[in-house]
């Protein structure tokens, strides 16, 4: 198999140049001239003074050391930088936009189709169950209003242990399990999308687009997907993390620990909460799920919005998956396909000291 080669020239930057996905694992950025050559154990791309040509050589040059990695470097300075990789999705540290730039064109038509219908679909066509955003009524802002009141089940729950500061809104469980479920696991994207590599590519805001995404869900996260997938600007610098992202970054195990929890609560709510009112059993609380996704908007929203978390939640994992501890990478690799376990197993193994 052809492996991939790295050249460097005038300006500096690294060119990739490849004919198979088989990855660049590391190379030296210090070396200002020169790169090291994958499958040329001892091959140095060089480039003399400003010009763009650029020779092959067998032998490290005079002031260039060998380091036991295999890579060269002048003096005693190495600061090194993990590449991406070039495999599929299915793939560990996977970058879904370097495969192809055909694919990668062709999933970001896809991800801006699936944005529109989502929002033309769920927000302003009278077709799927419940009402528009244009013909909503007064029960379904109410029903709003009490599932916001029971964010997180915080007051339901104070309420149980005899503490009556407020009143929580006597909502049915399957209702207020279905919507915590659905921000729990929002909650947690927080810290993949302010470490998310290709993060930079996004202009805007990432405390707004994450705020947002926390009411609206996947209204913002399907553009951001899409707007992700963007040819890198060679000419871009990193920008500043915000104070939130460093918050949420740094205290990314405390956020996969609330989310993950909050889902597990919710999900028990919702088959055994509240038994003390006249909801049912098991048997008709599942009725009334039923029920409930078959005429409300925003139940029925919750499941599209279920399902493209399970898509999209392997996606970003798996394209982040070096700023995961070393030792924890592969069973976080497995575990990213498990809806929310995966982004748990993310916000428990990221590596601070790389992010941070």
């Amino acid at each position: 198999m052809q492996t991939a080669s790295l050249i460097l020239c005038n300006n500096y930057t690294p060119v990739l140049n490849y004919t198979s996905f088989k990855p660049v694992t590391s190379f030296d950025f210090n070396l200002k001239h020169q790169v090291l050559l994958r499958g040329r154990p001892n091959g140095v791309a060089c480039c003399i003074g400003n010009t763009k040509k650029c020779s092959i050589v067998t032998s490290a040059p005079s002031g260039i050391r060998r380091l036991d990695n295999g890579l060269y470097n002048r003096d005693n300075t190495c600061q090194k930088f993990t590449s991406t990789t070039m495999a599929a999705t299915g793939g560990g540290g996977s970058s879904v936009s370097e495969l192809d730039d055909n694919v990668r064109k062709i999933l970001q038509a896809v991800l801006w189709v699936a944005e529109a219908v989502y929002v033309f679909w769920l927000f302003l066509l009278p077709y799927a169950p419940g009402d528009p955003v244009w013909a909503i009524t007064s029960e379904t802002i109410n029903s709003l209003i009490g599932l916001s009141l029971n964010f997180f089940l915080i007051l339901p729950l104070i309420n149980s242990v005899g503490i009556h500061l407020m009143e929580a809104p006597v909502i049915h469980p399957m209702s207020e399990g279905l919507f915590n479920f659905v921000i729990g696991w929002t909650f947690m994207f927080a810290p993949l999308l302010f470490t998310d590599r290709k993060r930079d590519r996004y202009t805007g805001s990432l405390d707004i687009l994450w705020g947002f995404q926390m009411f609206l869900t996947n209204t913002f996260l399907i553009p951001y997907m899409a707007i992700r997938l963007n040819e890198a600007d060679p000419k871009s610098t990193p920008r500043k993390t915000s104070q939130l992202g460093i918050i949420m970054t740094k205290g990314a195990a405390v956020v996969g620990l609330i989310g993950g929890l909050v889902c597990l609560l919710s999900t028990l709510w919702a088959l055994y909460g509240r038994g003390d009112n006249d909801f049912g059993d098991l048997r008709e609380r599942w009725e009334f799920l039923l029920s409930y996704l078959g005429s409300e908007r925003l139940a029925y929203a919750f499941i599209w919005d279920i399902c493209l978390y399970i898509i999209f939640q392997p996606w970003l994992v798996g394209d982040n998956l070096q700023n995961i501890q070393k030792d924890k990478i592969d069973i976080v690799n497995y575990l990213r396909f498990v809806p929310v376990v995966g982004l748990v197993a993310y916000c428990l193994c990221l590596n601070l000291e790389e992010e941070v």
